[in-house]
């Protein structure tokens, strides 16, 4: 698909999920019949976590990590989420880095800004702004933000290299890019490529590790971590496969290990490295993937 179509379909999808939540369900994004999105959208926050939001952003979550966790967020910092959906991740960041700093929400959905808007209120939050825009042109000046983050939405971008752009802008020198997205590794048949990520990725468009990293670098990164915090089996996606001319039992061997959620961490040059960093700089082969 191309870049409109992918924005008017992820639009679409989104605002339904949404109004799913406000009508007293839950977001899915996996296979019919499932009964929810084990195992992407699943058991991605810890009841701490659960605890200090609103009910409504945990239902919408669509998301395949928890970027707030893993990027070590310190108290003071200004922090960008680049498709904010519900608001939870937005939320977590807020209370994370406290009323001394910010946290910024972007999505273009309008339904999930409302319900995002919804969800700050509920939790009583006063450091977090939700802004209207698309992650391909981000609404705020530059060096805006000391951290960015984002949750399973960049592989839906039909323009990677510009999201990644734009965030290499918003960032202040010495930034930190840590996001959660679905990955992939190794070479992988065009047919079952297309369906495994229509699966996992919600819609087809998750980058190779090896290209994130060669586009991150081309924006202007460093210190460069691509670290796999899920790995998708073809048994999950047993559902989606069957019925499209696949011997599933078969494809175990081509396929397992090579569809994951990871966690992303690169960083701006200069300035001065925060004491949240997380250890960006680590790039060797157990985190990257050689």
């Amino acid at each position: 698909m191309t870049g409109p179509d992918v924005k008017d379909v992820v639009r679409e999808k989104y605002a339904r999920a949404a109004l799913q939540v406000v009508d007293g369900g839950s977001a899915c994004c996996g296979p019919s019949g499932r009964g929810g999105c084990d195992p992407i959208t699943t058991d991605l926050y810890d009841a701490g976590d659960a605890a200090g939001v609103p009910a409504e952003a945990l239902l919408a979550s669509l998301g395949c990590g928890n970027p707030t966790a893993l990027a070590a967020l310190a108290p003071g910092e200004t922090v960008l989420d680049l498709g904010s959906g519900g608001g939870i991740d937005v939320l977590l960041s807020a209370r994370r880095v406290g009323p001394t700093g910010k946290a910024y929400g972007l999505d273009m959905t309008d339904e999930m800004l409302a319900l995002a808007r919804d969800n700050q209120r509920k939790a009583g939050l006063d450091n977090v702004e939700f802004l209207k825009g698309e992650i391909e042109a981000i609404p705020l000046p530059d060096d805006a933000v000391d951290v960015i983050i984002s949750n399973c939405v960049i592989n839906l971008s039909g323009d990677k290299d510009r999201v990644l752009r734009e965030a290499f802008r918003v960032l202040k020198p010495g930034g930190r890019f840590a996001v959660s997205d679905v990955v992939t590794r190794g070479d992988i048949p065009a047919a079952l490529r297309t369906d495994m990520l229509l699966w996992v990725g919600c819609l087809a468009g998750a980058l190779d590790e090896g290209d994130y990293v060669a586009k991150l670098a081309a924006a202007g990164f460093v210190d460069i971590a691509i670290e796999p915090t899920r790995v998708y089996k073809v048994e999950d996606a047993r559902d989606l496969l069957v019925g499209k001319g696949h011997d599933v039992d078969a494809l175990a061997a081509e396929l397992d290990g090579k569809f994951f959620g990871a966690f992303i961490r690169a960083r701006k040059p200069g300035g001065t490295e925060s004491p949240g960093a997380g250890g960006g700089g680590c790039c060797a082969t157990s985190c990257c993937g050689g």
